[in-house]
């Protein structure tokens, strides 16, 4: 086996590449010249790296040669503007496609990453099942369906498509900000925190990532992967302060005074010309009733299951961005 890892020196990739690097898997990772590997340095003489990147499609074709399986993490959760989410999670997956179906018979297994965001918002009681009818209610989500009608409709390899929920752990930057709010004794509450969330810790979603590797039966399917236990936005905050040991003030902020603040940042945003996380399109999300899936179909099927629970995890995590002085 010889992997090609797509988004290695991302924050879920660097889990993955912990992964293959543990279990000894001889793997190619896909790095751009310009991208950081400070995530991914202790494992640099362990790998082949492979410059290019998924809109150069001749590195793409060096890159699945002697390959025969593709873990494809790369995508963009940011953007200016919705071209730019299609032209990587969309256009650069097909562009990978087409050079995995010109490889010949080498490549064996194609597993690719999308998200929940791909299926759209659940009810408050409903989680999302992977035969459920695809809603997505933002362009990020838009772009990660429209990559895995790529796959589906032309990949001619066996392929796996895993969609997690928002992943937390080490090395995360994005739920960082709400470790450094709990520390500095304040507990937000966007719209009273009930939204009803699934979460995966990024060590089980790599694991689970590289399990599907050997797993023949994963052919031409979808699984969510993500904690069976579901939470609240204000559950998580909570079981950071619990963990933390800190005192902390409410910050009651309704959603829809979510909106102005997205807006404002959008527009900063497109002056600044750096993408960001709080725009409108996050606010649809922010504002939706709900984002849990359903983890049964891998369990039942792959006996596969997301084991950490949310206080273990967020303790790993603290523990983590102590260690790395990410929060002081």
């Amino acid at each position: 086996m010889r992997v090609l890892l797509t988004g290695a020196n991302g924050f879920v990739g660097s889990h993955i590449l912990d992964e293959l690097c543990q279990r000894g898997i001889e793997t190619a990772i896909l790095l751009r010249s310009t991208s950081s590997t400070l995530l991914i340095s202790q494992h640099l003489n362990q790998v082949e790296i492979i410059r290019g990147s998924l809109n150069d499609i001749s590195s793409l074709r060096k890159a699945v040669e002697k390959i025969t399986h593709i873990i494809h993490c790369a995508g963009l959760v940011r953007a200016l503007n919705p071209t730019e989410f299609f032209k990587v999670n969309r256009d650069g997956t097909q562009n990978l496609v087409s050079a995995v179906n010109s490889a010949g018979k080498n490549v064996e297994r194609f597993i690719l990453f999308s998200s929940l965001a791909a299926s759209g918002p659940s009810s408050q009681d409903q989680p999302r099942r992977e035969e459920d009818e695809p809603s997505p209610i933002s362009y990020y989500g838009e772009s990660k369906l429209a990559g895995e009608k790529v796959v589906i409709g032309e990949c001619k390899v066996n392929y796996t498509i895993l969609r997690p929920p928002a992943v937390y752990g080490p090395r995360d930057g994005e739920f960082l900000r709400l470790f450094k709010a709990v520390k500095n004794h304040i507990l937000p509450m966007f719209g009273g925190g009930k939204q009803p969330l699934s979460l995966v810790y990024v060590k089980d979603l790599a694991s689970t990532a590289v399990e599907t590797l050997f797993a023949s039966k994963t052919t031409g399917k979808i699984y969510f992967v993500a904690s069976p236990e579901f939470t609240t936005a204000l559950g998580f905050a909570k079981t950071i302060k619990e963990v933390m040991n800190v005192w902390t003030v409410p910050l009651c902020l309704p959603v829809q005074g979510l909106y102005p603040v997205c807006l404002c940042q959008e527009i900063f945003s497109k002056i600044t010309k750096k993408p960001t996380v709080l725009d409108r399109q996050k606010y649809k999300e922010l504002s939706a009733p709900g984002w849990t899936c359903d983890v049964s179909k891998i369990k039942n099927e792959l006996g596969l299951i997301c084991k950490t629970s949310l206080k273990q995890g967020i303790e790993q995590t603290l523990q983590w961005y102590y260690s790395e002085r990410w929060i002081k």
